[in-house]
């Protein structure tokens, strides 16, 4: 076997394993997009937006935590004499 043919049918295998790839991608790309749509269609993604949304007695909740830990790092603080 010469260099030229080694050549050759290594070209062969790196285009063919090259188009393999980009195959798999594009079917990849197009059914991934394709469920999209469809979970769309469906309505199954409503209730991922619902719980997105923190509620306003979450966000109080939240905001009174903080005001106590707060709170109990300045009286630790003071009691330490930083």
């Amino acid at each position: 076997m010469t260099i030229v043919d080694m050549l050759e049918q290594s070209s062969v295998l790196t285009l063919l394993g090259m188009g393999i790839v980009f195959s798999f991608l594009v079917i990849l790309i197009i059914s991934v997009t394709l469920m999209g749509k469809f979970i769309h269609a469906i309505g199954a993604d409503k209730d991922v937006t619902k719980l997105a949304k923190p509620a306003a007695a979450d966000t109080a909740k939240a905001t009174v935590v903080t005001a106590v830990i707060t709170a109990a790092i300045t009286e630790y603080r003071k009691t330490e004499g930083r």
